[in-house]
């Protein structure tokens, strides 16, 4: 990593811009400032360390509050200028307790952006710690991974008549409710999308999960 601090354009403070970014669900968390030093510190840590110019000094973000942003990736730009870090947040970003700093809509909302089936999840994870009386989840999670399973069969069949009789409604409505189930089973057994993820890039690349070639489809 010596080698790329080379190819990284620090302004005139010796400082760089960081864009740090969910890297499961793509949302854009926040944007803070880098020195050399911080992130060599990011590097031995693992954890995002930044360089805070008002208290000039280094910052590991979630010091105080526990939400720290685990390093997954670390990229430069085409001119060298910007970073853009993916990070596994373990709490909400923001200082404002939001789990974005950027959440002042300036535009009309737009729905079905492609961040948010890992929103999703992230919400999912929170809800299966309530109450089973408040929250579906949780009380679904409680009756046991036979039941999430079963109940993933249903919603995978409702979701297929719904195509071969061609209502396209019905088909938003029950593929809902299957995506829905099937986050809830993989908590159920204790896979990420992430690991899926993972398993449809390798087969993207027409490779099996161990690197041998593979016909299975993506």
């Amino acid at each position: 990593m010596e080698n790329a601090f080379e190819n990284i354009r620090f302004d005139d403070r010796g400082l760089v811009p960081v864009i740090v970014q969910d890297v499961l669900s793509g949302e854009v968390l926040m944007m803070a400032w880098a020195s050399r030093e911080s992130l060599e510190k990011t590097l031995e840590t693992g954890e995002m360390v930044f360089w805070s110019r008002s208290r000039k000094r280094l910052w590991r973000k979630g010091e105080e509050s526990g939400n720290v942003l685990r390093l997954r990736e670390l990229r430069l730009d085409c001119d060298g200028d910007a970073l853009l870090a993916q990070v596994d947040p373990a709490g909400p970003a923001c200082h404002t307790g939001e789990r974005s700093c950027f959440f002042t809509l300036l535009t009309p909302l737009f729905r079905g952006k492609g961040t948010f089936p890992g929103i999703l999840w992230r919400a999912l994870q929170k809800r299966r710690l309530e109450d089973p009386k408040e929250s579906y989840t949780a009380r679904l999670l409680s009756l046991g991974a036979r039941r999430v399973a079963q109940k993933v069969g249903e919603e995978g069949v409702e979701t297929a008549l719904a195509v071969a009789a061609g209502d396209r409604r019905e088909t938003i409505t029950e593929g809902a409710d299957l995506l829905y189930h099937l986050q809830v089973a993989l908590m159920a057994a204790g896979v990420t999308p992430r690991e899926i993820y993972e398993e449809l890039e390798v087969r993207s690349e027409g490779k099996s999960s161990q690197g041998q070639r593979t016909d299975r489809p993506c």
